[in-house]
């Protein structure tokens, strides 16, 4: 029985590669496997998933009034399709997460998404929040915070590297404007702006 399995984490867990590896491990078997990723984050480009470690792939970059269960099927009817794998998943309207549910309900294809939990305010992305209303499976991926404890939050950085405690809550980036705390110090930074 196909299963929605939403593997989720801060930034810098690894997600993409992890994607990226099991995406491979499909195709080396023969296997069909498609992948997408939001279309506003091109950091690789537009259509392109890639790891900080240098692995990268090809994607379908979707947009929030994307049918994604249309796309699939379609796709599935031209050649079958053994695997989705969706990068940036936290950018997934709640809409399309249900169309993931179906793909792997109706169509019998499991379904991989990878993403965010919370944004850089500790608040739940749309997409995030659906699938961890709906997932068959949660799977957390895990990084650390500097003192060596599971990093659970992210923090944006402006230009000078301080903290950033106000905005838009989507702001593609990498390393370069967003670092992975665990809560306590996440809530030390933000709330209270406490160098540590």
């Amino acid at each position: 029985m196909a299963k929605l399995y939403f593997h989720y984490a801060s930034m810098n867990a690894g997600k993409s590669t992890l994607l990226l590896q099991a995406s491979y491990n499909y195709q080396e078997r023969g296997m069909r496997t498609l992948i997408l990723t939001a279309a506003l984050d091109s950091r690789a480009g537009v259509g392109r998933v890639a790891s900080r470690i240098g692995l990268g792939a090809d994607a379908i970059p979707f947009e929030a009034a994307d049918d994604l269960f249309a796309l699939v099927e379609r796709m599935h009817g031209e050649e079958t399709v053994a695997c989705v794998f969706i990068d940036e998943a936290q950018f997934l309207a709640p809409e399309q997460v249900w169309q993931l549910a179906r793909v792997s309900d109706r169509l019998g294809i499991p379904v991989m998404a990878y993403g965010l939990r919370t944004d850089f305010q500790g608040k739940l992305f749309p997409g995030s929040q659906e699938l961890l209303a709906i997932a068959d499976e949660l799977r957390e991926v895990r990084t650390i915070c500097f003192c060596g404890r599971k990093a659970t939050m992210v923090a944006r950085l402006d230009e000078e590297g301080q903290v950033v405690r106000e905005g838009a809550q989507v702001d593609v980036g990498g390393n370069e404007k967003y670092v992975s705390f665990c809560r306590r110090h996440w809530e030390e930074k933000i709330r209270y702006g406490e160098d540590t």
